[in-house]
């Protein structure tokens, strides 16, 4: 004889549950993945922004380690009484022109423009830094710094621009001594 009870309980899932849990994974997944691809677009940028802060101290370091003027003495004391401001830029030497090797004063780098980052002694930097522009103007500026003159402090801008970035300006004053 055969047992007329309760039948066994279906087991599976039916097609319209299927569709629906294929629907509600497929948004899940679009707006998951959209993130990522935004949030991976944006991973360089710290690195951009880090190798571009310190190409702007390297300059900056380099710069202010220099004397004021041409006429300033090692240690910077005493103070150039008349400093020149009209001259900014190289100075002339013989038959050419002072180079970043002889730099000797804050001055002398004025003019470097959108000009490939460099060492001190003239060679390239590590490759990644190739595409990489550096500007640096020089001017005096002591009547925004409360000096006695126009002429004993100069301010110097340095111009980074990375790859595909915006451009990134670094400032330090230097004063006449």
């Amino acid at each position: 004889m055969r047992y007329l009870g309760y039948p066994e309980k279906q087991q599976g899932v039916t097609l319209v549950e299927l569709v629906i849990s294929i629907v509600i994974l497929s948004i899940a997944m679009v707006s998951m993945m959209t993130f990522f691809s935004t949030s991976m677009s944006r991973s360089a940028d710290p690195l951009w922004h880090n190798k571009t802060l310190k190409l702007g101290q390297l300059y900056l370091d380099e710069i202010l380690a220099k004397k004021y003027d041409e006429l300033t003495p090692m240690g910077g004391l005493p103070f150039v009484v008349t400093p020149d401001c009209a001259g900014l830029g190289p100075d002339s030497l013989g038959a050419g022109t002072e180079t970043r090797a002889s730099f000797d004063d804050v001055d002398d780098y004025h003019g470097i423009s959108n000009s490939a980052p460099v060492s001190l002694t003239g060679a390239g930097l590590d490759s990644s830094y190739d595409d990489y522009r550096i500007s640096i103007t020089v001017a005096c500026d002591g009547s925004d710094v409360g000096a006695s003159g126009n002429a004993h402090a100069k301010i110097i801008t340095v111009q980074v621009t990375a790859p595909n970035q915006k451009t990134v300006t670094f400032a330090a004053y230097k004063g006449n001594f």
